[in-house]
């Protein structure tokens, strides 16, 4: 199911309807295609969209199960062994790394697929380069999930068990806890997804989704269970504790202020004019993250003969974003002076700066029929990204607060919404890495600034005591 669609394409092969043999209902309802997951035994339907539970009369999946765990306790496992040996000196160059003269090994951990899961990876990997938001989940206590009968065994999870005994934020927890333990095996995601199909049903299935619309439905998630706690226990006495999260926080989303709000929350000013009567209206809105169009005279696609022509900035999109804008004949304005819809001016201030601003780029487009990738090279800054002019009062910011360096990088491979694929740039410990699901590899600073972002991190620079040597 993981690798290229392989027992995927036995299911697709084995619909095709046959002419000469006619099945009757009763024979069409009992044929499902399953598969097996040789690592972790899992086995999943094709025909119900979910992982089975239960097993044949016989016990046949659980003979399945039996044979291969005898095949990993046999002669088998010591020559993969062997093989693998000789494979990892072969790469060696690859996982090993020279840092000031000595060799350490590559201590970045894969994000297994899981059927078409690359979006909810390269998300992943990025939140996991966040320093500050990812210690915060590191350091949080262990959530014992099960209890009594079902405590120390595995379980093999499917939506149609209705159980609601589960923690989003435990599952992230200890996602976020494999992924920089140095272990050169690929973590499987699969506990976190059962939760995510659990309590956001628009991610059930195996499609591909759009990162940004599940780092948002993440967020928002992490940010209610936060808010409430879990088995009666709440998360943010932690927060509470942490004066450096919870120092100057003033943005709070559906609620009380929580760890994603300290870190990813900032304020919108919104002035909207009525053209007619000078009426001004403000209003203030949280966000966590801004989406960025790309402005419409660099959407299309330069040939060869005009590659001298202009490229696209960060600060480019960042001002079409904060400039005065005339709304038109579809947004008329409700004036409360004129008392009707008038033509009227939009423009956006940001009143507070979040510690980590999250970019996102407009890359997608409804047309009349179809949504289009616009697929232009926005240029953007690794460090020093300043953000002073687009402050509602900038003149009440330090020299240093207003400057951004670059944490990680997400970009969509591939020409629609619902195909292609997501990877992932990010740094740690001043050294970027390349994620690619289960492949992680070292990479450099150019390579990252060519990428073509689809949703940019940047870490707010921490004021320097003396010299700034950046």
């Amino acid at each position: 199911r993981y690798v290229n669609g392989h027992a995927k394409k036995h299911y697709e092969d084995a619909q095709i309807p046959t002419t000469n043999h006619k099945k009757t209902e009763k024979q069409e309802k009992v044929q499902h295609t399953v598969c097996m997951d040789c690592s972790s035994y899992s086995t999943y339907c094709y025909r119900c969209d979910d992982f089975v539970v239960n097993d044949t009369k016989l016990g046949l999946v659980q003979k399945v199960r039996e044979h291969l765990q005898n095949l990993e306790n046999s002669a088998f496992r010591s020559d993969r062994h062997r093989k693998r040996k000789v494979l990892e000196n072969s790469s060696l160059n690859s996982k090993l790394l020279k840092v000031n003269g000595s060799t350490t090994a590559l201590c970045a951990t894969g994000l297994r697929n899981l059927g078409n899961t690359c979006f909810m990876n390269a998300i992943l990997q990025s939140l996991s380069n966040i320093q500050q938001f990812c210690c915060y989940f590191k350091e949080l206590p262990a959530v014992e999930l099960r209890n009594g009968k079902t405590a120390g065994r595995r379980t093999y999870h499917t939506r149609s068990q209705g159980d609601n005994n589960v923690s989003l934020v435990e599952e992230f927890r200890k996602t976020l806890c494999a992924l920089w333990q140095g272990s050169q095996t690929a973590f499987s995601p699969e506990s976190l997804f059962y939760v995510v199909w659990k309590i956001m049903p628009n991610f059930r299935g195996y499609q591909q989704q759009d990162a940004h619309e599940f780092m948002r439905y993440l967020l928002d998630h992490l940010h209610l269970e936060l808010q409430g706690g879990f088995n009666g226990v709440s998360r943010s006495v932690i927060l509470q504790e942490n004066s450096s999260l919870s120092s100057s926080n003033k943005c709070c989303i559906n609620g009380a202020s929580t760890v994603v709000t300290a870190i990813f929350g900032g304020i919108l000013q919104n002035e909207v004019n009525c053209l007619i009567c000078g009426t001004e209206s403000r209003k203030f809105d949280p966000f966590l993250d801004l989406s960025l169009d790309i402005p419409s005279q660099f959407r299309n696609k330069r040939t060869k003969n005009q590659e001298s022509g202009p490229i696209c900035t960060l600060r480019d999109c960042l001002r079409s974003f904060t400039d005065l804008e005339e709304l038109d004949e579809t947004e008329l304005y409700m004036c409360h002076k004129c008392k009707k819809k008038q033509k009227s001016t939009k423009k956006f201030w940001i009143q507070k700066l979040p510690k980590v601003l999250c970019l996102h780029l407009k890359r997608f487009h409804w047309t009349a029929y179809l949504r289009n990738k616009v697929d232009t090279y926005v240029e953007f800054p690794l460090r020093g990204l300043d953000m002073k002019c687009y402050l509602l009062e900038p003149e009440n910011s330090g020299p240093e607060s207003c400057l951004y360096d670059l944490a990680a990088v997400v970009v969509h491979h591939g020409s629609g919404v619902g195909s292609g694929h997501y990877t992932a740039y990010a740094a740690h410990e001043g050294r970027w890495f390349h994620f690619n699901d289960s492949t992680v590899t070292l990479t450099d600073e150019e390579t990252v600034v060519k990428a073509k972002a689809y949703i940019l991190f940047y870490v707010e620079r921490q004021a320097k005591s003396g010299s700034d040597k950046l």
